[in-house]
């Protein structure tokens, strides 16, 4: 009998699939902390127990809306198991993801300097 090769795959589709369904679920919530928020990535611990969701915000607080998510992390769970066919369903923890804030700060600063350079020029 061989062993399964396509396991780590099954994680990465898994992912994909929560990243997906959470984005659509999100928008049925009624929380107005809840700002325009998108899914950046999802990742499931190896026993599909927890996913960590890491999203990022267009428009409102990202404090607000990490505490509203996390709030609505069972009910959006219960509409993952409506959408998934696995049998664990992985208990969310969200998190505010810097990253694309931290890419915007970088990209003005170096439009700053190459301004600054120019006018030097």
């Amino acid at each position: 009998m061989r062993h399964k090769k396509s396991v780590p795959n099954r994680s990465f589709r898994v992912a994909d699939q929560i990243q997906r369904d959470v984005a659509e679920l999100i928008r049925d919530l009624k929380d107005p902390r809840v700002g325009m928020v998108t899914i950046n990535s999802v990742d499931v611990s190896p026993d599909y127990a927890h996913a960590q969701v890491y999203f990022s915000v267009m428009v409102g607080s990202a404090e607000d809306s990490e505490l509203a998510l996390n709030e609505a992390a069972g009910y959006l769970r219960n509409g993952l198991f409506k959408r998934l066919s696995i049998h664990t369903v992985p208990t969310l923890h969200f998190h505010f993801d810097k990253t694309t804030e931290r890419a915007a700060d970088l990209s003005s600063l170096i439009m700053r300097a190459n301004s600054v350079r120019a006018k030097d020029d």
